[in-house]
């Protein structure tokens, strides 16, 4: 007993009472906000240091979908335009809420009038999903590994992954899904019953991130598939996660 007073004296809950109000630490790197604080005249640092090319000039926006939050864009401009926040909540249903441009302080978030009515009524209070990895480093996987454990424990939900595309409501892609991984997304999804969604995890699978250019890449499945969800990050907080999935089973309820 008394070791247990101890442990819980030093490190508090060994669990996270409800995910949806946690406060992360302030270093931590979340959705980026870019001042108006005026440009020097014809600078570009900030667009050259990006390795992934997701900031554009004029006005000045950044592309979530493929930022990999190496934080090179803040910490280059000499006019702290660019400053990554501690905020995690960033999944939604529309690629264009992750431009995130000059001045623009609102939260990302899920627009509900696109949720398809069978996601919250067959779903709602279960979700099954598989995860295929296409071409991912396995970052993404890590941390949507971490949602199910005792931390963050995203089970008490309903929320869990399975081992069979035929046991499961959802697929989760990470990774930008290299030529060699396409047939298995492909009879992956198909494996799926209907009703079913489709969650992209990661600057990989929603845009390329780093390899959009390679040419090993065959990404216009995506356009057949129409994900339903998009989580971005590099790789996403396992609290990033939890949280689009569940801002997404109800939508409604917070309409």
């Amino acid at each position: 007993m008394f070791d247990g007073l101890k442990a819980f004296i030093h490190h508090g809950n060994r669990y996270i009472p409800d995910p949806t109000k946690v406060k992360l630490p302030e270093n931590f790197s979340g959705l980026p906000v870019i001042s108006t604080n005026p440009c020097k005249q014809d600078c570009q640092l900030c667009v050259q240091a990006c390795p992934t090319k997701a900031i554009r000039k004029s006005p000045l926006t950044l592309s979530l979908d493929s930022c990999i939050f190496c934080l090179e864009c803040q910490e280059i401009c000499p006019e702290h335009k660019i400053q990554f926040s501690n905020e995690y909540k960033m999944g939604t249903n529309i690629y264009e809420r992750l431009q995130i441009k000059e001045g623009y302080s609102n939260s990302i978030s899920i627009e509900p009038s696109i949720v398809r009515s069978e996601i919250i009524r067959i779903l709602g209070r279960s979700l099954k999903l598989r995860l295929v990895s296409a071409g991912s480093c396995n970052g993404c996987e890590l941390e949507l590994n971490a949602a199910g454990n005792v931390n963050f424990d995203m089970g008490r939900y309903g929320i869990e992954f399975v081992a069979s595309p035929r046991h499961a409501d959802g697929l989760v892609i990470t990774g930008p899904i290299a030529e060699n991984s396409l047939a298995s997304v492909r009879l992956t999804y198909e494996a799926i019953p209907e009703p079913k969604i489709v969650v992209l995890v990661g600057a990989c699978a929603l845009s390329g991130g780093l390899f959009k250019q390679s040419p090993a890449l065959r990404r216009e499945i995506i356009n057949e598939l129409k994900p339903d969800l998009l989580v971005p990050g590099c790789p996403p907080h396992p609290l990033t996660f939890i949280n689009a999935v569940l801002d997404l089973l109800r939508a409604k309820e917070n309409k």
